[in-house]
């Protein structure tokens, strides 16, 4: 979701790495140890939590979360909790990092140091206020100041524990008074209007003239006197604990924030790059230059894979740089081994267009691996108490064959892009290598088998196959079962020279027979081979989505059958927080479901071409926040209420997404409730009234690609912009007489340049079409930075990150002087 400004929209995302925490304080009982979780919040919205770590005061966590925020943010913190069974779960520390300030610790491991939590510090938010410092003539004659304070509303308060009921309190504080006033109480809201006003006496009556209106002292007074606002309630905490008592913990954060114009301004940036899959030799194209220059391929492989996705140009661009690559490849061993453009292309081209293949193929049986916790350790050094080698052996062996069996019976439900690339990959590596029969097979299953199933089985949560990272006894299994599906996949001639540890090669006896190879074969035959998918034969539902979320329902008829389920509510006191249930709901390919409670019986299934739109409810229709609307036929919808922004965007991208194709879906439609006897967004009286408000742009129909082509381009501009020096070394280098002549300079034969005349004609436009997008920014930035007010609702006063903002654009503006 983009967050729109004049004249563009804003995206941002973050990519965060739990560490770990170390040094945390011992727990006042006899055992000393902790059982700690770590959560993630915008401000004081939880979206993410880990895995509770048992009995230890330095738990490793080692989770990632990546998350599309959808909305502004001031702090992104991190929560420590001691998990109590018996009571409410108390907070340990917390690390808190100012939105501007998230640069400074960019895509590196950071040690942060715990910091106490006080209830001070976690009130945030915007307030409105209006001061007016007035003279007042008395009755008698003689003058006093008096200033009024109105309180008239505020904005984004935290919830806490699901409840917010604020009042706030106004105090004149001066060195020898202080005087305090509360606003009423504004019961379950988190944007309170209080539209309340105070009135403080300033200066002491005095005898009215036109030289002074107050006495010496009282000027004094007035000097020193202060207005402090506080949204209660106020707590002093516990703080006998100093910072560096808490201990602290390690993280890596990745914050992106993408500034993105209207299409047309990155049609020249966005032309070189959709170009590149036909430029001879490919190293002079656009796309292969990024590669050359980002201090990391995957820097430049994300958005580039992205961008040719959208534009359905991503099988001719990895043929052209893989072919290239196969190439200078001398030895059929090493083909696609490296860290190069093209496997990290592929590899990404596998996560985005193959997440829902490893769902259906491997979720069902690594489910079952986490939740039954078979003995599967074959190291007789590591075997329990109990344990017996044997049994675990079988055990492991069984779920090796299981793993085995489902993926190489899977050929047919593989996305038809990647079976395109292998296609290309397996003609490459047999052209180029035509005296290796196994080349054909091998180039293809160093992705599909080393580089897709083996880590997704290896880390199933980094796939989106489990929420959280396994515990260690199913981590082990995972490990064992990982290390035996990519060696049954490589289809090396010597399979025990795969295992460093005798237990393992002992164990892979076990498939040392000519039927396994057989099958992998035929596997990679299938999923290499064009023409030979029927969409059609895929009848088995894949599970998209499911968790607990809450929603009201009020029945239409007496039946218990779907049909009667929401129907707009008619009173807001009838349909309150209570009236919202908790609820399981499970999405597939063919149906929106749920239920009482996870494994029960669905209490209503909904068929994925019922789903007619999908769109946000505002906050005002039953002050809630995170809520959403399912819209079905005959006017029927769904209330539906996430536990966090960023869950609720993602069911309603993935649940508008699947739904994309159907054909009566709505063009227009209500964004709040009908209450009361009207709607509350335009407030006709008929329930039946056509939606007032446009339904949101179009998604593709293809759940797995959500992209927007102009924000991977801007992407791509930011880092051509960012490798700015490169750019003009690698143009430097295409005149240089050693590149022509050779042997090339040493400082320059970091890049590959095979047709210097090529290389510079694409780096004149790379370079041209980056400064005209350089110039369009700093323009948006002035007309911006001349239009902006401080103290305004959008840049309220205490915002630093805007207090930055003008310190920079002033500078700029001195420097141009």
């Amino acid at each position: 979701m983009a967050v729109e400004e004049e004249g563009l929209r804003v995206f941002q995302s973050v990519r965060i790495k739990i560490g770990e925490a170390k040094n945390l304080p011992t727990y006042p009982g006899p055992n000393k140890m902790r059982d700690c979780y770590c959560t993630v919040n915008l401000d004081q919205e939880e979206v993410f939590r880990t895995k509770i770590v048992e009995k230890s005061l330095c738990p490793f966590y080692g989770e990632d979360f990546y998350c599309e925020i959808p909305r502004t943010f001031r702090h992104l913190s991190f929560y420590i909790f001691d998990r109590d069974v018996f009571r409410r779960d108390s907070i340990i520390g917390k690390v808190a990092i100012q939105k501007e300030d998230l640069q400074k610790y960019h895509n590196r491991d950071t040690w942060f140091q715990l910091q106490h939590v006080d209830a001070d510090s976690e009130v945030q938010g915007k307030v409105h206020l209006e001061l007016r410092l007035s003279e007042v003539i008395t009755d008698t004659g003689v003058v006093c100041h008096k200033l009024a304070t109105r309180v008239l509303e505020c904005q984004g308060l935290p919830i806490v524990n699901g409840q917010c009921d604020p009042y706030a309190t106004v105090t004149l504080a001066g060195p020898s008074r202080s005087e305090a006033k509360k606003t009423k109480v504004k019961k379950k809201t988190n944007n309170p209007h209080f539209d309340e006003v105070f009135y403080f006496e300033v200066t002491r009556p005095s005898s009215y003239n036109k030289k002074s209106h107050f006495d010496i002292e009282d000027v004094d007074e007035v000097d020193k006197m202060e207005i402090r606002y506080f949204l209660q309630p106020r707590d002093n905490g516990n703080k006998s604990l100093k910072p560096d008592d808490l201990g602290s913990l390690r993280l890596n954060v990745v914050y992106t924030e993408d500034h993105v114009f209207s299409s047309d301004y990155y049609s020249p940036l966005r032309d070189v790059l959709l170009k590149s899959a036909d430029v001879e030799p490919v190293s002079a194209s656009a796309a292969h230059i990024l590669g050359e220059v980002c201090r990391e391929k995957q820097e430049a492989a994300i958005p580039l894979v992205r961008l040719f996705l959208h534009y359905g140009r991503i099988v001719p661009f990895i043929s052209a740089i893989a072919n290239a690559e196969v190439k200078r490849t001398q030895d059929p061993n090493t083909i696609f081994r490296g860290n190069s453009l093209t496997s990290k292309c592929i590899d990404e081209t596998m996560k985005l267009a193959g997440m829902h293949y490893l769902q259906v193929t491997l979720k069902p049986i690594i489910d079952e691996i986490c939740q039954v916790h078979k003995p599967c350790e074959i190291d007789p050094v590591k075997l329990k108490d109990g344990e017996n080698l044997e049994n675990n052996r079988e055990n492991l062996r069984q779920y090796v064959d299981r793993i085995f069996t489902v993926i190489t019976k899977s050929g047919v439900s593989c996305p038809t892009v990647m079976c395109d690339i292998f296609f290309s990959l397996r003609e490459s590596a047999a052209k180029r290598f035509q005296g290796d029969l196994d080349v054909r097979y091998t180039a293809v299953s160093s992705f599909i088998f080393l580089r897709f199933f083996a880590p997704a089985i290896l880390s199933p949560n980094l796939f989106q196959l489990t929420p959280h990272h396994p515990d260690p006894q199913t981590s082990r299994t995972l490990t064992l079962i990982s290390k035996t599906i990519q060696t049954l996949g490589s289809l090396s001639k010597s399979k025990s020279a795969n295992f460093k540890e005798s237990y393992m090669a002992t164990f892979y006896d076990y498939f040392n027979e000519q039927k396994y190879a057989d099958a992998v074969k035929n596997f990679l035959d299938l999923i290499s081979s064009s023409g030979r998918r029927d969409h059609k034969s895929i009848e088995q539902p894949i599970l998209l989505k499911e968790g607990t979320l809450k929603l009201t329902v009020k029945k239409v008829d007496g039946n218990s059958s779907c049909r009667f389920m929401i129907k707009r509510a008619q009173g807001r006191k009838r349909f309150g927080m209570k009236n919202f249930k908790k609820r399981w709901f499970r999405l597939t390919n063919h149906e929106f479901t749920y239920q009482k409670s996870k494994g029960d019986h669905p209490l209503c299934s909904i068929p994925i071409e019922n789903i007619l739109a999908v769109e946000r409810l505002e906050e005002e229709s039953f002050k809630m926040k995170n809520m959403f609307q399912v819209i079905q036929p005959e006017r029927r919808v769904l209330y539906i209420q996430a536990n966090n922004c960023v869950e609720a965007k993602d069911w309603i991208d993935i649940l508008t997404k699947v739904s994309q194709c159907n054909k009566k879906r709505l063009t227009v439609y209500h964004p709040s409730a009908y209450l009361n006897g009207h709607w509350l967004c335009c407030k006709a009286t008929a329930d039946n009234t056509p939606g007032c408000t446009p339904c949101t742009g179009g998604l593709p129909a293809n759940i797995q690609l959500d992209i927007d082509g102009d924000r991977e381009t801007e992407r791509i501009y930011s880092l051509f912009n960012l490798y700015m020096p490169k750019l003009e070394k690698m143009q430097e280098a295409c005149g240089s007489k050693s590149v022509y002549d050779g042997p090339e300079e040493e400082e320059y034969s970091t890049f590959i340049i095979d047709d210097p005349k090529e290389t510079y004609k694409t780096l004149k436009l790379i370079i041209e079409g980056v400064g005209n997008l350089e110039q369009e920014h700093a323009q948006y930035k002035r007309d911006k930075f001349k239009k902006t007010k401080y103290g305004s609702q959008e840049h309220p006063i205490g915002d630093k990150s805007f207090q930055t903002y003008i310190r920079q654009q002033s500078e700029i503006s001195a420097h141009s002087i």
